[in-house]
């Protein structure tokens, strides 16, 4: 499949190579969800070991990401909130049952030792991606930890407990006065959407699974709100849906939003979700397939942030996300894996590229040219990009230069080392438990958004919780400048969401 993107020499004309930052904290794969949990911090780890090995890190400015401080956190999310994440552990939990229930914390989003470090760590990630690409520092900027987007403004859901991607976007909206966010996650990538949809400034775009599946949202006839009416795109898809299908749709809808929209800055969610195999998933991407979008995104030169999001066959995501840096550098990687810490989890073939399976494709071609027709005609109705006029913008994010930049821009790092820069931030380790490598079983008993969870956007809470959980809803941001502001919209969110 090498229509569209042009990233790799081997692919045709692009053989630029593009500057790419990556930020990769070695403590990320120490924190850990629970037993039996299949959200696995791990795999990042393991990610990060495969491009140590296959020489990776070497062409890459690899930086270690400044925590995302309690105001960076409070640009999106609710002050009390985000007090609650940084106060709530495992040993006071059972102290603050209102509270978990009313900020949507217990179940697929548990309590776990060092989680408000977690957060603090994914986030400061993916700002400090935006941030780099605001300064014209790099051309790619990825985050394997960051891609939470399921996270709201006062809830966590969806294993996701802060929207990063959020947090990047207002980062990007500092400098561009348009921002572009596609999600690939199998996921709908309902937290982003809901809090960009009644602005023109970001147009979300989800390709995930629809009907009877977590969360619920992103039907095609969702298309937003007020002055952001045409700039939520929603491409409902069934089980099975293999590579060709994919970019069927992928490759024609995202070439006419980047003509039409003409964005600054590009956030793509890289959710591995949607790859064949996974835990949780129902898809059939290869990771070919599923790296397409990567290369078709690069080939239009726009500043651009990669995330991480869902993945839970993570020797999978890990063979993904390796795989998906080496796009983003220019460069082609073995598909015979090197010996490395992790070789066993790759096994009995050890290679990075794994076969789709013959599972049917739901997906007609009928359907697909329906859904093809009727986005098609969403973006027609767009007149123009839309312009904003440079007055003012809120400073810029404070981000240390001996953490941003390694005390030297261009130090590479060891591939043997194991990222012992920045010796000053200790880790805590009585905070944080060591992954416990689990089995991952074919079936899983407690799957992503339970009944239960399934929950869409209700925004119901404890009547009785002191304080009020529901500014719900879109984003406000000021059209006189480039200035984000935040405002309480006491609209429960799933009234935005009406076409």
């Amino acid at each position: 499949m090498d229509t569209g993107g042009n990233s790799l020499p081997s692919a045709a004309t692009d053989g630029v190579k593009r500057k790419v930052c990556y930020f990769y904290d070695p403590e990320v794969g120490n924190y850990y969800y629970g037993q039996g949990h299949p959200m696995k911090p791990h795999r990042i780890r393991m990610t990060h070991a495969l491009l140590a090995h296959y020489g990776l890190l070497q062409h890459m400015q690899v930086l270690k990401p400044f925590p995302a401080r309690d105001r960076d956190l409070c640009r999106f999310h609710a002050d009390d909130y985000v007090a609650f994440l940084r106060g709530i552990t495992p040993e006071t939990q059972q102290d603050q049952l209102r509270q978990l229930k009313r900020f949507n914390v217990g179940e697929d989003c548990p309590v776990f030792d060092g989680l408000y470090s977690f957060c603090q760590t994914y986030a400061g990630g993916s700002v400090g991606g935006a941030v780099k690409l605001n300064h014209n520092l790099c051309d790619i900027a990825v985050n394997w930890a960051g891609g939470l987007h399921h996270a709201k403004k006062c809830e966590a859901s969806g294993f996701c407990y802060v929207n990063d991607i959020v947090l990047a976007i207002l980062e990007l909206l500092k400098m561009h006065e348009r921002v572009l966010y596609v999600d690939i996650d199998i996921h709908h990538g309902d937290g982003v959407e809901e809090a960009f949809y009644t602005t023109d400034r970001v147009m979300t775009v989800s390709f995930h699974k629809f009907g009877d599946y977590f969360p619920g949202t992103g039907d095609v006839r969702d298309i937003g709100h007020s002055k952001g009416k045409y700039y939520s795109l929603n491409v409902p898809l069934d089980d099975g849906i293999d590579d060709e299908s994919y970019h069927f749709l992928f490759k024609p809808l995202i070439g006419k939003v980047m003509q039409v929209f003409k964005p600054g800055a590009v956030v793509l969610q890289c959710g591995a979700d949607s790859l064949s195999g996974d835990r949780l998933g129902c898809f059939n991407l290869s990771i070919k397939g599923h790296a397409e979008c990567v290369k078709f995104m690069r080939s239009f030169n726009v500043p651009l942030l990669l995330l991480g999001g869902g993945g839970y066959t993570i020797r999978n995501v890990a063979r993904c996300w390796c795989y998906e840096t080496g796009v983003a550098l220019g460069i082609e990687v073995d598909d015979k894996m090197p010996q490395h810490e992790y070789y066993e989890y790759f096994g009995p073939d050890y290679t990075l590229h794994v076969a789709p399976s013959n599972m049917e494709n739901k997906n007609s071609h009928q359907l697909l040219e329906e859904i093809k027709c009727k986005l098609l005609e969403n973006l027609s109705k767009l007149q123009h990009a839309p312009s904003v006029q440079f007055q003012e913008r809120p400073p810029d994010t404070e981000l240390p230069e001996a953490e941003e930049d390694q005390n030297d821009a261009d130090e590479r790092w060891d591939p043997d080392s194991d990222m012992d820069v920045d010796e000053e931030r200790k880790p805590l380790p009585s905070r944080v438990k060591r992954e416990i490598i689990e089995a991952e079983p074919k079936e899983l008993e407690g799957q992503k958004g339970s009944s239960d969870h399934a929950r869409g956007f209700d925004t119901t809470i404890d009547e009785n919780a002191s304080g009020k959980a529901s500014d719900t809803g879109p984003i406000q941001i000021d059209e006189a400048g480039v200035r984000v502001e935040q405002e309480n919209v006491n609209k429960p969110s799933d009234q935005m969401f009406k076409s």
